[in-house]
């Protein structure tokens, strides 16, 4: 069977996407679908863009993470608070598979593009909105950010060393959190219309996407009262499991909570005793004593660099690793082999290292088609999809409706 065409176009291949929204959840989820093939359109407000054009370090005017969060997509400036660019997402949403939004519950509503609207044009639309709180609730109205939806969700409490401020995850983990949770609901939905030929809203909320990654924090609250604490780099229940520094004052992370990989991790650290400690055999013991056994992998693992730890946990098969840095991660070579460390040829001629596409799929899997747009680069060619003629572009470009840069510029 000759597979090259669906290899090289990615098994979304046709989907057509509508992005409304902004800087990271709504943007995120887009990037996931167009990274597999679909057509991924992009509206951005003409003038400054989309706001994460701005954001952190900046090449040439344009944030270089910018390359990753708008790779394979297409860009069409468009003033979504004036009628006529009202219209024309009207006529978009008509041939569109998903539509993507982020805003405050109610904007969409506000332009006359809520789903009541949208899926009365074209029934089929599978629709995913992304918000702080959801789009039902007391809480729906206020602003929510990622970083409040970790607080909300439990995960901040536990980001921290025990009676110190807790601290927060050095990324938008929240937004990221929910965009993936977004791209799950779309394909189910995807899988739900091919069965009964209908699409259908999808509301994801950044705090319930945390709180759906707690795992047994609200169950143990509820059967045993307990209210887990921050612990450090410690995994509370789960013995051991933590972080142990080093001779050259690095630190070694070491996973040695199973039971049979318990007994080898002894056995490396010259601590049979405890290996062979009946009481030991099981992770509820070893819970029990977790503070015993954390200052024996302790003593150990000072006496060695963080090499020579891991060295010696790897030949035992005892799953340990180390912290790393970005420049570890850029020299990395499984990082390397697994295509995780691409890059891209920048408008100046230069190269910019971006992440691999994630996950991997055997027959069809993604790929960087084009670098992320310049704004408006692509609103000449999506206007003309739709049938409006050259003069009815200009004349929406007149009144700064829509805005167009010239193809061929990438930043």
């Amino acid at each position: 069977m000759d597979t090259t065409t669906s290899v090289n176009r990615g098994p979304l291949a046709g989907l057509k996407v509508l992005e409304l929204g902004q800087l990271i959840a709504g943007p995120f989820a887009a990037k996931t679908l167009a990274d597999f093939g679909a057509d991924v359109v992009k509206i951005e407000p003409p003038g400054a863009g989309d706001p994460l054009r701005k954001w952190r370090l900046l090449k040439d005017g344009t944030s270089v993470w910018w390359q990753v969060q708008s790779r394979n997509k297409r860009s069409l400036a468009l003033d979504l608070k004036d009628p006529q660019a009202q219209d024309i997402v009207r006529k978009l949403a008509r041939d569109a598979d998903v539509l993507i939004e982020n805003f405050r519950p109610g904007a969409m509503e506000g332009w006359g593009l809520g789903p009541d609207e949208l899926l009365k044009l074209n029934p089929r639309l599978i629709m995913l909105r992304i918000s702080g709180y959801g789009q039902t609730g007391p809480y729906r109205d206020r602003p929510g950010f990622g970083v409040v939806a970790e607080a909300m969700s439990g995960l901040r409490h536990l980001t921290a060393e025990p009676g110190r401020v807790p601290v927060r995850v050095g990324v938008s983990i929240g937004d990221t959190l929910a965009a993936l949770h977004g791209v799950i609901g779309i394909l189910l939905a995807l899988h739900h219309r091919t069965a009964h030929g209908v699409g259908q809203v999808i509301d994801v909320a950044l705090y319930e996407a945390v709180f759906n990654c707690m795992e047994s924090l609200l169950p143990e609250y509820s059967a045993f009262g307990a209210v887990r604490g921050p612990a450090g780099s410690a995994l509370p229940g789960i013995a051991p499991s933590n972080a142990y520094r080093c001779k050259d004052d690095g630190y070694a992370l070491i996973a040695g909570n199973g039971d049979s990989i318990f007994k080898r991790l002894m056995a490396v650290i010259g601590r049979d005793d405890l290996g062979a400690d009946p009481l030991l055999s099981d992770n509820a013991g070893r819970v029990a004593r977790v503070a015993e056994i954390d200052e024996a992998i302790g003593q150990w693992a000072a006496q060695r660099t963080v090499d020579e730890v891991l060295a010696a946990l790897d030949k035992a098969s005892v799953p340990a690793g180390r912290i790393y840095t970005v420049a570890d991660i850029a020299a990395d070579p499984h990082y390397q082999a697994r295509g995780m460390l691409d890059s891209v040829q920048m408008a100046d001629g230069s190269t910019l290292a971006v992440p691999g596409i994630t996950p991997k799929l055997s027959l069809t899997p993604g790929g960087h088609r084009r670098n992320a747009p310049v704004l408006g680069q692509d609103t000449d060619a999506v206007l003309h999809e739709l049938g409006l003629t050259p003069e009815q572009i200009q004349g929406l470009k007149d009144k700064g409706i829509v805005s167009c840069t010239a193809t061929g510029a990438q930043s």
